[in-house]
């Protein structure tokens, strides 16, 4: 089996599972620039030296994910986690160029009617997406409950020592496994495509839940670390940055909900002098 290229752009916040403790859906783009995702994958308990970090190339080994109708899921034979590559990173240098030649490679979205007609067709499916907003209305912060829940937490807990994913691996992890910690509030971006339809998405990327998790740290408030959650997706990037989605849909909900996606990463270059000036 040829090993996979992927250049990896999206870690959504860590959810619970009673599978794998934990998983992290993982997105990006093949050479060729089309999107995948790759899922399950217990990101966490991975080797540090497996551990990728967004913008970094890695290489495995990929087979279609034939639980999920989805034609962009994927996922590693045998559950073969610790078989993955880390490759290059790709740096910021030039204002994001060579992370913008692979992400802008096949182009983008700006009309949400349009991407939903794609996501809905059977045909198609479509459950990832690049996606420019034309206009960013703001960020919608809503309390969420602090907790997980008990019962399933409590089944983690229970099955720890009989857990077996890794015994393959010598350098165990799951003595030092810690289940993370349940953002306390929900992230939305509020904002219009090209024709004005107004979408508000919530955000799952992990970037914005650590943010979180900095500013309460360093500042010992919710009320403050809320405010500076805020200050940056709202002031500092709608100021300074060129806002692009990565979008992505649940496997639940993609023919269920009217629009099934979700912000599982924010893709934000400075702008380019000349869009200053409009």
């Amino acid at each position: 089996m040829a090993k996979t290229k992927v250049f990896i752009t999206v870690k959504t916040y860590p959810n619970i599972s009673s599978k794998y403790d934990e998983l992290v859906c993982t997105a990006g783009f093949k050479e060729d620039g089309s999107m995948i995702r790759i899922y399950p994958i217990p990101f966490r308990k991975l080797d540090y030296n497996k551990q990728y970090v967004k913008y970094q190339w890695i290489e495995l080994d990929l087979i279609k994910n034939e639980s999920d109708f989805r034609p962009e899921s994927y996922t590693m034979p045998n559950r073969l986690f610790q078989d993955i590559t880390t490759l290059d990173k790709i740096s910021t240098d030039n204002n994001w160029q060579k992370r913008k030649e692979i992400v802008f490679k096949n182009g983008y979205y700006d009309d949400m009617k349009l991407l939903l007609s794609e996501a809905k067709d059977s045909s198609n499916r479509k459950s990832l997406a690049l996606f420019k907003p034309h206009k960013i209305l703001g960020l919608v912060i809503q309390k969420d409950k602090k907790g997980y829940n008990a019962k399933k937490v409590e089944k983690i807990l229970n099955k720890r020592a009989q857990l077996s994913l890794f015994e393959q691996n010598n350098d165990n992890r799951d003595d030092i496994f810690e289940i993370v910690k349940k953002l306390p509030y929900k992230f939305r971006y509020k904002f219009q495509d090209k024709n004005g339809k107004v979408s508000t998405l919530m955000i799952e990327d992990w970037e914005i839940g650590q943010l979180y998790w900095n500013c309460l740290d360093k500042y010992g408030s919710e009320e403050t670390a809320i405010q500076k959650v805020k200050e940056q997706y709202e002031e500092n990037f709608l100021k300074n940055k060129d806002i692009y989605f990565f979008l992505g849909t649940t496997k639940r909900w993609h023919n269920i909900s009217p629009n099934p996606f979700l912000i599982i990463g924010v893709f934000y270059p400075k702008f380019e002098a000349q869009t200053k000036l409009f």
